[in-house]
């Protein structure tokens, strides 16, 4: 399951004092599931920008923690500085990453303006995404007027806030809230030192062009290539080249790799010459995925290779590493939350894996290996496509087969993943029992939390069931319409899907045993045999035609 991910970046008003800072990020880093990526206090602007992210909840805990803290440090009638403000956490913007939609992250921003409003009794504006007025949807609109304008503007109906009262908080001023696009700032680099260039090119691309002149000497607007991008020239004395520098504010539309080829070609097309990028601050990995994809497309080669072949393809490709190295650990937004040690099972390597499997320890076990058996038998199809798409003389059908590489890739990275979940549910079983169970009402906790973890244990392994199943599809076509040299290596894929599915489904059953929900088994056992049973005919039929395509060859 891909992990849902958001990042918060609330600006506190308060740039100077770091003792006040550190005791709003105390706060953050204390819920479980966030991650503190950057805290960025200017002296001039009297503002800090704090950027955390983690599990959806969590950040939403940790924000209204954060603005909560900050309305009990800061006191905005002594505040002073150079940036519009009009809190003390004066905006609150969350972002989907990855695995989650902005709808959905609407949601959350929404929940936490509520909590705001009504337990802190913070006058709240919600923005952008989040707008519940298409008036508020720009943010300068809602902060118009500032701190010191903010009581007259709270007395106009007009501008009566979405949550908490319409009364003037001195301390804590008012704060908006709101929902917006992952912004990525992105340089290009040039081989010239010309600021006038640069800025040429940053005007072809940038969304708001250039300002000219018509036929009759009126000044017009002239938009630029690339939506949802801003962009200047300018020089850096530290490099000593040009770059155009980018904030494309929103990667959905403009991605970093359709920035960078059209960077490339307006360059060009002014005799100039792009040598690399440079990504300041941190990147979804979603972002680096599609642009090794998109960059092995142009090369009509398959996309359906490991995650990490996609990232060295992108980083190759854009010149990531032409000014800093480019350590994807550090910044790459998944990468940087990524607990050591989470996934231990498929971070071993197959000697430790065997052997983690043969001691003493109940876990891994059966399901574990079966996910894993499963993994490796839609990675040979992925392997038979991917071959294919490559094979002489098959060059017209490259595209056929990569997005068939694609797909086994998307399913054996799922059933690589349930190889930990299915030990974690174990444990979780194991956790549940030794809860204490001296009172009546911890009894009965006891009771649900086992009963829960059955079922989660349960459900574990007919995941892998249903993930494996869907692999015998491509499967089939790699032995009918795959390079016909590897239609055994396919062949064995099948047979280690039908042995996961069936060892999978031995793991379902034993848990059964102990779960007392019994409309629950019998509907679970029912799914589960159907899949197995479909499971064996797919073998067997594949089987057939690959040791018919034998029979046929050896009689040649």
């Amino acid at each position: 399951m891909e992990k849902r991910i958001i990042e918060c970046v609330p600006n506190f008003s308060e740039g100077r004092d770091m003792s006040v800072i550190k005791q709003i990020t105390d706060v953050i880093e204390a819920v479980e599931g966030v991650k503190l990526l950057d805290v960025d206090p200017g002296k001039d602007t009297n503002r800090t920008v704090v950027t955390f992210v983690g599990d959806p909840e969590a950040v939403s805990e940790a924000a209204f923690r954060a603005v909560k803290k900050a309305s009990e440090v800061i006191d905005m009638s002594k505040h002073h500085g150079e940036h519009p403000r009009m809190g003390a956490t004066d905006v609150c913007p969350f972002i989907p990453v990855t695995g989650i939609t902005m709808e959905e992250t609407v949601i959350f921003s929404r929940r936490v303006a509520e909590r705001i409003g009504k337990e802190l009794k913070i006058p709240v504006y919600c923005y952008e995404n989040a707008a519940l007025e298409e008036k508020r949807r720009n943010l300068a609109s809602c902060r118009e007027g500032e701190y010191e304008g903010l009581k007259k503007k709270l007395a106009d109906p007009a501008w009566k806030p979405d949550f908490g009262p319409a009364s003037f908080n001195e301390r804590s001023g008012a704060t908006a809230v709101g929902a917006r696009d992952f912004l990525v700032a992105f340089n290009v680099n040039l081989n010239t030192t010309s600021v006038r260039r640069a800025n040429a090119i940053a005007f072809d691309v940038r969304e708001k062009g250039r300002s000219s002149e018509n036929e009759k000497g009126e000044k017009i607007s002239v938009p630029g290539t690339l939506k949802s991008v801003k962009a200047i020239g300018w020089y850096i004395e530290e490099y000593g080249i040009a770059q155009i520098s980018m904030n494309l504010t929103n990667i959905s539309i403009t991605p970093v790799h359709i920035a960078f080829d059209e960077v490339c070609r307006k360059a060009d097309a002014r005799g100039v010459r792009v040598t690399g990028s440079e990504l300041v601050g941190l990147i979804p990995l979603k972002a680096m995925l599609d642009a090794g994809m998109y960059f092995l497309e142009k090369q009509h080669r398959s996309i359906g290779v490991s995650d990490n072949e996609l990232i060295k393809i992108a980083i190759k490709s854009m010149g990531l590493n032409d000014i800093h190295p480019f350590i994807p650990e550090e910044k790459i937004i998944e990468f940087v939350m990524a607990e050591k040690g989470k996934r231990k099972l498929v971070d071993m390597d197959l000697m430790a894996f065997m052997n983690e499997t043969a001691s003493e320890s109940t876990a891994p076990g059966g399901g574990s290996v079966s996910a894993y058996m499963g993994a490796l038998g839609v990675a040979l199809g992925t392997m038979v496509a991917n071959l294919s798409s490559h094979k002489k003389g098959w060059d017209d059908r490259w595209k056929e087969f990569s997005d068939l590489a694609a797909r086994g890739k998307v399913i054996q990275n799922k059933l690589i993943d349930l190889v930990d979940e299915d030990t974690e549910a174990f444990n979780k079983i194991i956790e549940a029992y030794r809860l204490p169970r001296k009172t009546g009402e911890e009894i009965k906790l006891r009771k649900e939390a086992v009963q829960q973890a059955v079922k989660d244990a349960i459900m574990v392994p007919f995941k892998v069931m249903e993930t494996a199943y869907s692999g015998f599809s491509l499967i089939r076509e790699m032995v009918e319409k795959g390079n016909p040299a590897s239609v055994t290596d396919a062949a064995v894929g099948a047979l280690a899907l039908r042995s996961c599915i069936k060892g999978a489904f031995l793991n379902v059953k034993i848990n059964a045993v102990s779960l007392a929900d019994k409309a629950f088994v019998n509907e679970i056992l029912k799914k589960g045999s159907e899949i197995e049973s479909k499971a064996v005919t797919e073998e067997e039929s594949i089987l057939k035609i690959v040791d018919d395509n034998i029979t046929n060859q050896l009689k040649l």
